[in-house]
């Protein structure tokens, strides 16, 4: 692409000064390239020559075929690059100064029920119970084992996520040596490199232990020569969470796990984030204070975890409106 300089500058740029996640980089970069190509297809080459008009244009034929959160976006990406491009001299006025970011419709963030959730975790303990990492299984063919320390693992999984309302990315980026098991508290790394201390309860906890007392070593033996070809070079021999080839548990399969376990309890299908919304929602019903939510989910802004008291008042009018059918 003609103009991959000047975004692997603004790249580098924001990897030095914004301490951005590595998929928030790599989304600026699809964004930005995205609408320059198509202003290389219409000929231009040199990006003084893109207008205000050009950028509006780009917005309304790429609009079409994306939703408004994408569109927001993608408008923040590309206004940070002309923005970028200005103050270092790459181009003389900044197109998109002006430009206006898409409205988002204020919609309230899907939730399980303290029910739902409730049977969500039991659900998994349930399909869980019985198993046991022991002297008892030696025997026990290499495809058991295997099974019975994923399933180990993915309650494990689902009681920090639900436990600690932290991000699927915090998740799988845990390592062993982040938990305090006498405190019960993790070390997360967040957006914007900003660390914070979450803790946890006594479920979470013993899933934690059944999972590294047994379904996690069951795992790394399993998976040996793998962890000799250079894991450890990579950090993934530290990793909380591992994938069935012994390497550092995907966001994918993490994902895959919270939705094939709610598709097993028989309650709506969620994403993590929405257990992430859940988690937040229970605690304020439960009478935390929203100060501590915030600090709970690393949120920079009090507004953001404010959203999640308006989801708890329309709990409150849903179970009202059951109680008092007539009301």
């Amino acid at each position: 692409m003609r103009f991959e300089g000047s975004v692997d500058s603004f790249v580098l740029h924001l990897k030095a000064n914004r301490g951005l996640s590595a998929n928030t980089l790599k989304a600026y970069r699809a964004d930005v390239e995205a609408c320059l190509h198509l202003f290389e297809l219409r000929g231009v080459e040199d990006l003084n020559e893109i207008t205000l008009d050009d950028l509006r244009s780009w917005m309304a034929q790429t609009s079409r075929n994306h939703a408004r959160s994408s569109m927001a976006r993608k408008t923040v990406a590309v206004r940070g690059f002309f923005a970028w491009a200005h103050d270092h001299g790459v181009v003389r006025v900044n197109p998109a100064a002006t430009l206006m970011t898409p409205t988002i419709p204020d919609t309230l963030p899907a939730v399980l029920t303290e029910s739902q959730a409730e049977q969500l975790l039991d659900t998994n303990d349930s399909a869980n119970g019985g198993r046991t990492l022991n002297g008892g299984n030696r025997h026990m063919p290499e495809s058991g084992r295997r099974a019975e320390a994923e399933h180990q693992r993915d309650a494990a999984v689902l009681e920090m996520l639900y436990a600690t309302g932290i991000r699927i990315a915090e998740l799988v980026a845990l390592d062993v040596n982040d938990i305090d098991f006498s405190n019960r508290t993790i070390r997360v790394m967040g957006k914007g490199r900003k660390q914070r201390v979450v803790p946890f309860g006594v479920p979470a906890l013993h899933a934690l232990e059944t999972w590294l007392e047994r379904g996690r070593p069951a795992l790394m033996q399993e998976n040996a020569e793998t962890a000799k070809m250079g894991e450890r070079q990579h950090g993934q021999i530290d990793a909380l969470f591992l994938g069935a080839r012994g390497g550092r548990l995907d966001q994918r399969v993490a994902r895959g796990i919270v939705h094939r376990a709610a598709r097993q309890a028989g309650v709506p299908d969620i994403s993590p984030h929405a257990l992430r919304h859940s988690a937040a929602t229970h605690m304020l019903d439960g009478g935390a204070d929203l100060r501590e939510v915030q600090e709970m989910l690393g949120h920079s802004s009090l507004k953001t975890t404010q959203r999640y008291t308006h989801v708890s008042i329309e709990q409150l009018k849903s179970r009202y409106a059951q109680a008092f059918p007539r009301a």
